[in-house]
């Protein structure tokens, strides 16, 4: 109504006074509150979550008013935990408070863009062309090509309608496919666990044409290796409520309060239970406040601290105070008691591989897998034994796959030996390397041999080769922590204070931590272990995951763990939470996300070695395996290069390939049908006479480009992208800011199996296609940019390691202006795909190339020694030596209709996961009830809802019938009942619709090794400790030592201490600091409070809170010697680019290094750089990956691929960079030139 009259009569009012004038009484209108009072109206409540990788996964309401969302608040009904343990909510954040704002927001996509310069190149072709032969005539034209690569990410954006761009999209991929091969088609989307529905979207698609589905948990530097090396597991933590059982509790770079925000109450709570608490990480952090004591290293020297700290374990509690409760635990768990040969190297011994069945005259008596059957001395009378329980018992025959104390050859009872001493029949000295005697930069280098020769006690074993001197682990591990046992030699230490490697004394010279802190910590946390039976645990994370030598850090930490018992037990363990990797109904999603329903295997590549090879920066790098190879290794038994390595593995079989093959997949079948030889053979002869080549030989090569990228649900330029200077320079072919020469101009030694091209070449991707709901940094290097739906706008799922529970997104509004759900974005492309196809693709045959994967039979491919087919060591045979090789048909006309229904594979295969495999057939008619049929009778797969319910169907986790199948069929291979783990839920079949009601819990499978129970919370290890399941490792058991060739040959067959490596990056670049004063300092980036990643990063709210902007951290000490102020303007720069921020100077961080958030996007208050003259670069353009050798290994047990399993990893924090102050800070607010282009 019109308040005209009020406003009139505004100087008449009524006003009196009370309580003697102290107050007043007024008469006005009152309405403008209203405002205050509606702004918390709405019309409904619909529960959602975040898909974001902060493995929070939090249950929301999101509150709608007039179909527009206007706040969101946490949801408070999880169901309730038991009467000992405090409840899950509220879970949530200030990040995840705020995402409404993102919906409504000028940073939101709208509608579907395309970068002007390549839409009229298309629309001028497409006028008087087919789509296919649009999309070659400018492809096929290098004017045309380097017209609209040059300018990606200079802005240039027009809008399109939905049918053309899906037509430029579908075109190229036929075009690439018709003219290449599919596995030029390339896909990046990480964490499926965060929405699964919307990562199955694209890789559904992909996998059904061909496409290759690029991994992201090793790429992000997420995956912990050790993880795979220890358990043959990718990783499996308990949940957070677990901590609340812990009695002793090891912060170890993770900061739990910043990045674990929702869980963080259990671990703020367990303390008012007397739960000792102690903080290891080398800033003050948000972490370290909670601490009953903090332990800062020196960076990256976490490594000689665990050592130190198992030093002090194993002496006291394992040798001079021997622990009743460790000694049983190691002895029926670990691989303690394993025996291990030792081969002669000079006049001393180094330690070999582990002795097996296949060494003895008549193999033990074993016919099947003698090969991977490992033996041990029997306690009583030191005869040999054949514990149950190897992998080779695993393949081939069943019932003998178990921990049970048992020798498998008849089944007596045995209790195996774990020391040789005192029954020894010699004493060997064995050498030990050492490599704490070199360190770059800032490190400390400690005076010691490189050799470190320790007497172990030995017993001879008669093989079928000879008499062989044996050791068990156990003896070994304690030679390498330099214990002195009385066995006489030297380089040990009788007393923790001396300077031996490994004792408290020398971890404090390399971290700066105080010997007694050391040796109170260690011991403290092995008597808590022992007395409670193994609750000790230590929470791990990205500060000690994201150095080069990762794996020797956990592997350090980890055999803490085990030497005293905690991993399996309730209140123990590990706890690594590093990216949302829990998908917990992981086996229902598979065959949904790699269209395992129609075609069988996908393509999947390692991003982490794809990366290296095609953004070039293998070209750039200055480090070698003579850097890396143990002293005791023959340095002429790998090759020298990085890249050299990489391809040798993947020529034997170890890591996949991307793209494959020279030559089109396509039409590889023909060739071989024409020359009478099945295809594999075929492959297999090509590649042995050189009529084929693997792409990964020459990627600088043209038709060894990868042609097409698809990126969703992810920044991968603007948040994950190490190296991000070479991905604009060689990939997009665009403005860049690489600093450094390559090898080729710097005159370094070049790989001897990758082919060099003088010139590389730059653009190699014809086209790269963006999907997401905010202008991110990758969206703005991108040729087309699709709006996706945001997480209040489509249906999905959600789960996590942090807690037992699915959630559900829900569409609480429809999707705002014309963006899409995931799900019917690329249900639009493979509808336009399968109409474009027509006439230049139909029914194809398709040879693939797989791995040999972890998990299947072909793990047990390659038993001894490493045999190089082309070096001549063996033949070519897939599956054995070299890659599986598959042929696939694909019906490219058909992949809409392939798309949307469920194929029929499930129910002739069936399915399943990690080695084990159930019937489907009543699950696929009962998704025929669920989502109807289509014409051929198939279950319907139209929505993004029936993709979740075919999720929830399949899988064990949500499905009690299944469950029940699944565990039966385990326990045909452990000849143990498993049943009953989850007989109580059998009749559980969870839907969508429940979920949206409340979150509910998992049902125990076989998929995971622990139990989700009302009398137990979640805890990795537990069904092997308690059910006696092995381990999926070599010896079935959790392993200290790894004696794979390439282990032993890197000196890493034991947990050592290795320092950070020098990369290189500062030589050659110092003299562009001028005189201005600047300092080198170590480079690491961190998880940020006000981002999760480069989410929220530009949002708003968050940007409020903190400086917003790009900042880097920096010590006073190190600000002050080069005249830094807080917050003046920085440039960090070294060889691989350059970045501009500002400076926070703060006393919680240690001289020497710097740290900048991750990720803080490009986009966001960034000025010009004035080394480049470009706009200021992004976390990674000062990163570079770096491969490590070791996680190139194959065909090995646990050591073999998997997809996000085991592969190259993208370190990212043994980066030095050069800090100095800005003189003038540029906007760069005039218009781009060309000219201003550098190199």
């Amino acid at each position: 109504m019109s308040h005209f009259l009020d406003r009139l009569a505004f100087f008449r009012k009524n006003i009196d006074s009370f309580s003697g004038t102290h107050g007043v009484v007024t008469n006005e209108d009152r309405t403008w509150e209203e405002a205050y009072r509606s702004r918390w109206a709405h019309d409904k409540v619909v529960r959602s979550t975040h898909g974001v990788n902060c493995t929070g996964s939090c249950s929301w309401k999101i509150h709608v008013k007039g179909g527009i969302v206007t706040w969101e608040t946490q949801q408070t009904d999880y169901p309730r935990t038991r009467p000992d343990l405090p409840n899950h909510e509220p879970r949530g954040c200030a990040r995840g408070a705020s995402y409404s704002w993102y919906l409504y927001s000028a940073n939101r996509v709208k509608y579907p863009l395309v970068r002007r310069r390549l839409v009229e190149l298309w629309r001028a072709e497409r006028a008087t062309k087919a789509p296919v032969e649009a999309w070659a005539a400018i492809v096929e034209d290098p004017a045309k090509a380097r017209h609209y690569k040059k300018v990606r990410g200079l802005g240039g954006f027009v809008r399109a309608q939905w049918e053309e761009v899906e037509e430029i999209i579908a075109a190229a991929n036929v075009y690439t496919a018709k003219t290449h091969g599919p596995d030029r088609i390339v896909g990046f989307s990480p964490i499926p666990a965060m929405s699964m529905v919307s990562y199955a979207a694209g890789s559904r698609y992909l996998s059904l044409i061909g496409g290759v589905n690029l991994s992201f948990y090793d790429w992000y530097c997420d995956l912990p290796p050790a993880s795979p090396q220890t358990w043959g597991e990718q990783t499996d933590v308990p949940e957070s409520a677990d901590w609340y059982n812990s009695t002793f509790l090891l912060l170890w770079g993770s900061n739990v309060p910043q990045t674990r925000t929702p869980d963080a109450h259990f671990y703020t709570e367990v303390r008012y239970k007397g739960t000792k608490s102690v903080v290891i990480c080398p800033d003050y952090s948000e972490a370290a406040k909670f601490a009953d004591l903090w332990l800062h290293p020196k960076q990256g020297t976490d490594a000689a601290l665990a050592m130190a700290m198992g030093h002090v374990i194993l002496k006291e509690f394992h040798l001079a105070g021997r622990s009743e409760y460790f000694d049983a635990y190691c002895r029926k768990t670990t691989d303690m008691p394993m025996l291990v040969r030792l081969d002669r190297r000079g006049e001393a011994f180094v330690p070999g591989r582990l002795l097996r069945a296949a060494d003895l005259d008549g193999a033990m008596g074993q016919a099947n897998n003698p090969d991977w059957k490992t033996l041990a001395f029997e306690e009583a009378d030191l005869s040999l034994a054949l514990p149950n329980g190897s992998i080779g018992f695993r393949w081939g025959e069943s019932g003998k796959w178990n921990i049970e104390e048992k020798d498998a050859r008849d089944g007596h009872e045995v209790r195996l030996a774990l020391t040789l001493a005192g029954r020894e029949e010699a004493m060997a000295s064995v050498a030990f390397p050492y490599f704490g005697g070199s360190a770059p930069a800032t490190f400390h280098a400690t005076d010691h041999a490189a050799m470190l020769h320790r007497n172990v006690p030995v017993r001879t074993v008669q093989t079928k080769d000879g008499p062989v001197q044996v050791a068990t682990v156990f003896d070994l591990m304690v030679a390498n922590y330099g214990i002195d046992r009385g066995f006489g030699g030297g380089n040990v230490a009788a007393s923790l204070d001396d300077d031996i490697p490994y004792t408290p004394a020398w971890a404090e010279a390399v971290t700066g931590v105080s010997r007694h802190h050391i040796a109170t910590v260690a011991r403290q946390f092995a008597e808590n272990a022992d007395k409670t039976h193994g609750k000790s645990m230590v929470i791990l994370g990205a500060g000690v995951n994201h150095w080069y030598h990762m794996d020797m850090i956990y592997r350090g930490i980890i055999n803490m763990l085990m030497m005293c018992g905690c991993i399996g037990q309730s209140g123990g363990g590990w706890s690594h939470y590093v990216g949302q990797e829990k998908l917990r109904p992981q086996t229902g999603w598979l065959p949904l996300a790699f269209a395992l329903d129609w075609n069988r295997p996908p393509r999947q590549m390692n991003s982490t070695s794809f990366f290296y090879a095609h953004s070039s920066q293998w070209r750039y790098e200055k480090m070698d395996t003579s850097a890396l190879l143990s002293p005791l290794a023959d340095a002429g038994a790998l090759p020298a290069s990085l890249i050299d390595c990489n391809v040798k593995a993947e020529r034997m079989g170890w890591l996949p390939s991307a793209p494959q093959l020279e030559a089109n997949p396509l039409g590889i079948a023909a060739k071989a049908e024409a020359a009478g030889q099945a295809v594999p053979a075929y492959v297999a002869a090509q590649l042995a006479s050189g009529g084929l080549k693997l792409s990964a030989e020459d990627p600088d090569a043209a038709q060894n480009f990868p042609r097409n990228m698809f990126v969703w649900r992810s920044n991968l330029l603007g948040a994950s992208g190490k190296g991000h200077e070479y991905f604009l320079k060689y990939l997009l072919g665009t403005d860049h800011g690489v600093l450094g020469k390559d090898m080729g101009h710097e005159g370094g030694t070049k790989p001897a199996e990758v082919a060099w091209h003088d010139e590389a070449p730059t653009g190699k991707l014809d086209l790269l296609v963006t999907l997401d709901f905010r202008m991110s940094t990758t969206c703005v290097y991108s040729d087309i940019v699709l709006p996706t739906a945001t997480w209040y706008e489509k249906h999905d799922l959600n789960t996590s390691d942090m807690h037992p529970f699915i959630h559900p997104l829900s569409a609480a509004v429809d999707p705002a202006w014309e963006s899409r759900s995931d799900w019917e974005i690329y249900k639009g492309i493979a509808r336009t795909f399968s109409r474009i196809a027509e006439g230049h693709l139909g029914r194809e045959r398709d040879v693939v190339l797989t791995p040999i994967m972890h998990d299947t039979a072909g793990e047990l491919a390659q038993p001894y020694d490493v045999a190089d087919w082309k070096q001549g060591d063996c033949a070519p045979v897939p599956g054995r030596t070299m890659a599986n090789v598959t042929l696939v048909e694909r019906d490219y006309p058909a992949t809409y209709a392939r798309f949307t229904s469920l194929g029929p594979l499930l129910g002739k295969l069936g399915n399943g996961g990690k080695g084990i495999g159930w019937n489907t057939e009543h699950e696929v008619a009962l998704l025929g009830g669920l989502n109807g049929t289509n014409a051929e009778g198939r279950p319907r797969i139209e929505t993004d809802i029936d993709a979740a319910e075919v999720i929830l169907s399949l899988a064990p986790e949500t499905n009690g019938e299944v469950a029940v199948k699944a565990w039966a069929a385990l326990g045909k291979q452990t000849g143990r009942d498993h049943t009953h783990l989850a007989r109580a839920r059998e009749d559980d079949k969870i839907r969508f619709r429940d979920l949206q009601a409340q979150p509910r819990k998992i049902i125990s499978s076989p998929t995971w090794s622990g139990l989700e129970s009302e009398h137990v919370s979640y805890n990795a290890g537990y069904t092997n400790v308690h059910e006696l399941i092995p381990w999926r490792t070599l010896t079935g058991r959790q392993q200290f030592y790894q004696d794979h060739a390439w282990m032993r040959a890197f000196g890493e067959a034991l947990a050592v201490y290795r320092p950070p490596i020098d990369t290189h990056t500062l030589a050659g670049v110092r003299g562009l600091a001028d005189e201005r004063p600047s300092m080198a300092l170590n480079f690491l980036t961190p998880h940020q409070k006000w981002g999760i990643h480069s989410t929220y990063s530009d949002n708003l709210l968050m940007l409020t809170l903190n400086r917003g902007g790009p900042v880097v951290w920096i010590s006073e000490i190190d600000a002050k010697s080069i005249g830094l102020v807080d917050n003046d303007w920085i440039e960090v720069f070294n060889a691989n680019g350059s970045l501009t921020a500002r400076a926070v100077v703060s006393q919680r961080i240690p001289s020497g290094m710097c740290m900048m958030y991750h990720a803080q996007e490009k986009i966001v208050n960034v000025p010009g750089s004035e080394i480049t003259g470009l706009r200021g670069g992004i976390h990674n353009s000062v990163t570079r990956v770096c491969p490590k050798p070791t996680h190139m290994i194959g065909g090995y047990a646990q050591l073999s691929y998997g997809f996000n399993y085991y592969g190259t990893v993208g370190s990212n924090r043994d980066e030095f960079v050069v800090v100095r102050k800005m003189l003038e800070v540029d906007w760069k607010e005039a218009p781009h030139r060309e000219a201003e282009t550098v190199k």
